[in-house]
């Protein structure tokens, strides 16, 4: 049998005594008689076995001698500390060990027959490196410090996981010379030290079995569980990417390992300062939270009882429950024990992650044993929270910052193509303040560029908006109305016979147009004189399911009926977002053929600016044509959002119209970034202009008419000069054959805005069912 466990070794192994025996030799020849005598017969035993000095080849010999063998080593594994040490005989690196003490057999036969020991990420080439430098320190005298912390993983009877440092005595190993052997210089050994990736130069200097490991090697486990699974958390913790259900059990499986649970589980909940708040950790390596289960976010007055908040959140100390039945069994605890027996949590610990003074979330160790988890092991805490704390601080830092590009990009954005020249002035301030504390920002300015200026407006959003709230109130005041009615057929009072005769004059009401103060008035009414009533009374089971289910119906945060309007809410929103998600993957494209300066609005529609030049791009080469590509492009666009509300608004719960403008404008303006709004506006009083016509033209009226400008379906493109006009009529040409506008255009006269005269339009409709238009042709 060949001892090596993997193919290729510098080494030709023979597992000796020979260094023990001559020990003994040297105690026999002594003057102490029970040691002489001891030796004596000891060697006298080993005669008829000369393979035990010369070298065993295979472990069958070892086994054969298992109770001699034990008798000689007898000084080396002490049997006052067998249940002690960890120990046993072995050949360093290799998978071979026999002579084990008691307590290594105990974590052995606990691991089970099936287990098979191994070095943690320990491969051929460290085994056949480390080999070769025990050659070169124990032969060539060199002192090469090679080794490395290595560890067992071996599981227990309970299946927990546990780490043994390894140690290694090599006093009784002998390295011997073959033929092979190659005779390094010290030019050689100097190519080693500089070339460790290098085995093949390794091999050549070493070739395998060149050398001969006689004797034995001591190994020696330390059980280091919890200072390696620290360890452990601790590059886990570190590993920001990576598959999360496997960071979720490799952790838990660390924090099984330190606390020596089974069962143990982990979970965490976020915590919300602002607002007093418990909500999911917003992280994609998310893990459970026990504490608020199926729920996404809670108010933590309503998760946990008074004492475990007052505890974590006002004293920001651990809670732990020992036995969380007995716990729940107290009428203040019920509640939120019942909560975690629901989760099989037999004990707990609870613990706030406190950062300068500010707590990040609670970290949760439950297991279904009661007494598992107390307040003595609740200790072992200590150790592994600072790993804890910074790695939830860091993601709570990520999640902030990914908050704040939500909030730029939604809110106030500063655009990628000009954020050079925000950098250029930032990267000033920073070279500067130190220098110059009273340094002022130079005002960000592009000039010379072209604006495009284009919307896709829903159509008497404003009427749709006031029809569903009053809808909504007539819904409030009819159920109000059955209810009062009920309440007077059961207790016969004049007073309710008022209250319904006032609702029903407020229903009337609510048929002619919607007034500013109307709702605010009944709103008050209903609050002050209909829901008291409501409350006071003890009622019958068929008018309390009536009240049930009336304020089943109220909107906590209006304190009203708000379901058409939240219809229309969600039809804005949805077509808002639409609309919003097709511009913004369109822009993206756009940005390729030329950067340029995009900011898009959200109202009761979807408004964009775009504004191109050589100021805002000044690497690029900027001519005119790049504009003509853009106001191309924007009708295009405008057309396929024309498309994508038509195909998306039978689906919505209120059939909105949209209707699409685009502004020309042919002269170049200066747009200056205003720091008191944080957004960029136009720059002079020539250019306030193109602002002032910007702002009133979606109002606009043919002229001579009461119709406005733009229609359902159709776009309106509004300009000043004729070159604009044939201009347009080009890419107008383009599209009708492209099959994406209908042949017919019209041309109109606008109406005189204040202050603006002289302004023109074009309308085409949109093809907005491709497949009909299709069939047509």
């Amino acid at each position: 049998m060949n001892f090596n466990q993997f193919k290729d070794s510098p080494f030709i192994i023979k597992i000796s005594f020979n260094k023990v025996l001559e020990a003994l030799e040297k105690i026999a020849a002594s003057d102490v008689d029970y040691r002489s005598n001891y030796a004596k017969a000891l060697i006298e035993k080993c005669k008829p076995f000369p393979e035990l000095r010369d070298g065993v080849s295979t472990m069958e010999q070892i086994n054969e001698n298992e109770v001699l063998i034990n008798h000689l080593l007898a000084d080396l594994f002490p049997t006052a500390l067998t249940n002690n040490e960890i120990k046993a005989v072995t050949v360093p690196f290799l998978n071979i060990t026999f002579n084990y003490t008691e307590r290594f057999k105990k974590i052995m036969n606990e691991a089970g027959s099936d287990f098979d020991f191994y070095i943690r990420d320990f491969d051929q080439h460290q085994f056949y490196i480390m080999s070769c430098s025990l050659i070169l320190n124990a032969y060539y005298n060199q002192h090469f410090d090679f080794s490395k912390p290595l560890f067992y993983d071996i599981p227990d009877a309970q299946g927990i996981m546990k780490h043994y440092r390894i140690m290694y005595n090599a006093d009784f190993l002998e390295i011997i010379p073959t033929e092979k052997a190659v005779k390094l210089t010290q030019e050689d050994i100097d190519m080693l030290i500089d070339n460790f990736d290098n085995v093949e130069l390794w091999k050549e200097k070493f070739p395998m079995e060149s050398w001969i490991l006689k004797g034995f090697g001591i190994v020696l486990l330390f059980d280091a569980t919890a200072e390696n699974a620290v360890s452990n958390l601790k590059s886990d913790l570190l590993k920001v990417n990576g598959d999360e259900n496997n960071f979720n059990e490799s952790i838990q499986r660390i924090f099984r390992s330190i606390f020596k649970i089974p069962d143990l589980r982990i979970g965490f909940t976020s915590f919300i300062q602002e607002e007093i708040k418990f909500n999911h950790m917003p992280n994609k390596k998310q893990v459970n939270s026990f504490i608020l289960s199926g729920n996404l976010e809670m108010k933590c007055q309503n998760a946990v009882n008074s004492v475990v908040f007052k505890t974590l959140i006002e004293e920001k100390k651990r809670v732990a429950i020992s036995d969380v039945k007995k716990f729940s069994e107290a009428p203040e605890n019920e509640k939120f024990g019942c909560h975690l027996l629901a989760q099989d949590i037999q004990s707990c610990i609870l613990a706030p992650i406190v950062k300068d003074d500010k707590i990040l979330g609670i970290i949760e160790l439950v297991s279904s044993m009661p007494k598992e988890l107390n307040s003595l092991n609740a200790n072992k805490l200590d150790t592994v929270m600072p790993f804890i704390i910074d790695t939830i601080e860091r993601y709570d830092s990520d999640f902030q910052n990914k908050i704040e590009v939500v909030i730029q990009h939604e809110y106030t954005t500063i655009h990628p193509s000009v954020y050079w020249k925000f950098q250029k002035e930032a990267r000033k301030f920073i070279l500067e303040e130190n220098s110059n504390p009273d340094y002022i920002f130079k005002e960000i300015v592009f000039k010379d560029v072209y604006p495009l200026y284009g919307q896709i407006d829903i159509k008497e959003s404003s009427d749709t908006r006031n029809k569903a709230a009053q809808t909504d109130i007539k819904n409030q005041l009819n159920s109000l109305i059955h209810i009062v009615e009920a309440l007077h057929a059961e207790f016969k009072l004049d007073i309710l016979e008022q209250r319904k005769f006032e609702l029903e004059g407020f229903f009337k009401e609510m048929f002619s147009s919607l007034k500013a103060d109307t709702e605010q008035q009944i709103q008050r009414y209903i609050e002050t004189e209909i829901h008291p009533v409501l409350k006071k009374h003890d009622t019958s089971d068929s008018v309390k399911t009536l009240i049930e289910d009336y304020f089943g119906e109220i909107d906590e945060v209006t304190g009203a009926f708000y379901q058409e309007r939240k219809k229309f809410d969600k039809t804005l929103t949805t077509i808002n977002k639409k609309m919003s998600l097709l511009l913004d993957s369109k822009q993206k494209e756009a940005q390729a053929i030329f950067p340029h300066y995009f900011e898009r609005f959200n109202t009761d529609g979807v408004e964009h600016n775009l504004y191109i030049g050589n100021s805002i791009a000044p690497q690029a080469n900027f001519d005119l044509n790049y504009l003509y590509n853009m106001r191309l492009w924007q009708l295009q666009v405008l057309a396929e959002m024309e498309r994508e509300h038509y195909a998306l608004k039978s689906s919505l719960p209120y059939q909105l119209e949209v209707t699409s403008l685009i502004l020309v404008f042919s002269s170049p303006i200066t747009i200056r970034f205003r720091m008191d709004e944080k957004r960029f506006d136009v720059d002079g009083s020539y250019n306030a202009r193109y602002e002032v016509v910007k702002k009133r033209i979606d109002k606009a009226l043919e002229k001579g008419s009461a119709k406005r400008i733009t229609e359902k379906g159709k776009i309106t493109i509004v300009y000043s000069h004729n070159h604009e006009k044939s201009e347009y009529k080009k890419y107008i040409e383009y599209l009708q054959f492209q099959k994406v506008l209908e042949p017919t255009v019209e041309y109109l006269d606008v109406e005189d805005l204040q202050g603006v005269s002289g302004l023109k339009a074009i309308r085409v409709k949109v093809i907005l069912d491709k497949d009909k238009d299709a069939k047509k042709s």
